[in-house]
């Protein structure tokens, strides 16, 4: 059961760096829980520090970070993908290719 843990784990971390692992929804739901812990952190510290600005001004940078991922990230879905374009086939079945 460790086994599969770890493999799922690791498969998340495999993803990562693969082309549009951006839109995946494991690494969203992990950005997610990541911002919503750092938020998390700067609301205790804003009580733990008597009301510091310096705490506030790091929360509206963090969540305008926040923001501005979820901002890509749609615009990434809402972009349509470009067609590859394939090597057209002549007459005899083999493909053209360019000189």
């Amino acid at each position: 059961m460790a086994a599969s843990n770890e493999e799922d784990s690791l498969s998340v971390f495999a993803n990562i760096l693969k082309p549009g692992s951006s839109l995946h929804p494991t690494l969203l739901a992990v950005l997610d829980v990541a911002f919503s812990l750092l938020f998390l952190v700067f609301v205790v510290l804003s009580f733990l520090t008597s009301g510091n600005i310096h705490i506030f001004v790091l929360m509206g940078i963090e969540l305008a970070l926040w923001a501005s991922v979820k901002w890509v990230v749609n615009e990434l879905k809402n972009t349509p993908i470009p067609m590859e374009q394939k090597p057209q086939a002549d007459k005899t079945g083999e493909a053209k290719k360019d000189s």
